[in-house]
């Protein structure tokens, strides 16, 4: 169902903005005009992630502009491209030049001169209104809520993995980290059938795991990382969203097997033997944004499960509140509604 359109009554609208100085909460910053292509969308819900609070720390060399890129919100005008109004959407966050190699060969999430919302050189969604190209937009079902919604991007993330290695019922997964994205990806990867591991730090978040019989939440130690290391999985998908999280996933892995790193942290990695994955020939697979139709064909169907993991909804003008509650040990998803 279509919801009402709200237009800016002064063009005026709350944000909250990494600055120079910090994280702070604007109320009288400019609504964005829509250039063509592009629509003009108000926020209805939007999602506080892992790689906005890493933003604030320095990753993706200091960003400053609006924070935030996981929304669900209705077009309120779209020049040129008046059907879109009124329509409830999700949108894809990288914008390529269209132009460059990179672009023609279809990878423009990959464009050298992209724009990503709330991430590099775009303001994002924490605010009452953001910009993006139509051609990033995707209608959400009727049936699917906003708080559903608003999932659509990291779960997309997720199910990046299903289209970069091949895991089926005979595979061995694990995943190292019980975060947002990590317990994502375990529903995701649950739909294979594969034998599951998921390790974790909080017995509250392996509580909401997949109840079957081919999955299974451990709490991580060194002797647990230990026996699992005898038993090493053909895939390991790294996403503790810690530095640390590398070397131990490749004790994870089996010799020809295949490490998904999932985790985005301002830090380097200074000390690792790389002679490792040479000797026992190890894929590495970056991943990162993924497939918008099915991830919201996986909400309409219910086959992830994810209201279970918001753990708090705020308003925008508690937003500074909201970004330092998802910053919390143990916190799994915090969400932020103008």
């Amino acid at each position: 169902m279509q919801e009402a359109t709200r237009m800016p009554a002064e063009k005026r609208m709350q944000a909250l903005v990494l600055t120079a100085a910090g994280l702070e909460l604007q109320t009288d910053r400019s609504v964005p005009s829509p250039r063509d292509g592009e629509a003009l969308i108000a926020v209805q819900l939007a999602g506080v992630c892992a790689t906005d609070i890493e933003l604030t720390r320095g990753y993706k060399g200091g960003f400053r502009g609006i924070l935030g890129h996981e929304f669900v919100g209705t077009v309120a005008a779209a020049p040129g491209a008046e059907e879109w109004v009124g329509r409830r959407v999700v949108g894809e966050i990288n914008v390529g030049c269209g132009h460059c190699d990179l672009c023609r060969r279809g990878l423009g999430k990959h464009c050298r001169r992209r724009t990503s919302v709330g991430i590099i050189g775009r303001d994002g969604v924490f605010a009452d209104f953001v910009t993006l190209p139509v051609t990033n937009l995707h209608v959400v079902p009727d049936t699917v809520t906003n708080e559903e919604a608003v999932f659509c991007e990291p779960l997309a993330a997720a199910f990046e993995i299903l289209e970069q290695v091949q895991i089926d019922a005979t595979s061995r997964v694990y995943v190292q980290g019980d975060g947002r994205l990590g317990l994502l990806s375990a529903w995701v990867l649950a739909t294979t059938g594969c034998d599951l591991t998921v390790i974790g730090r909080h017995p509250e978040k392996l509580a909401l795991l997949p109840q079957n019989d081919r999955c299974r939440g451990v709490i991580s130690s060194a002797e647990v990382l230990a026996q699992l290391g005898q038993e090493p999985a053909d895939v390991v998908v790294e996403v503790t969203g810690a530095p640390a999280g590398f070397s131990s996933a490749l004790q994870l892995v089996r010799p020809q097997g295949t490490l998904v790193l999932k985790s985005t942290f301002a830090g380097r990695l200074h000390d690792f033997d790389i002679s490792s994955l040479v000797v026992d020939e190890i894929t590495l697979v970056g991943s990162r944004c993924g497939p918008f139709d099915k991830a919201l064909a996986a909400l309409e169907s219910h086959a992830v499960e994810v209201r279970r993991l918001i753990t708090a909804c705020y308003p925008l003008n508690d937003g500074l509140q909201a970004f330092a509650h998802a910053g919390r040990k143990g916190v799994i998803k915090v969400l932020i509604a103008p």
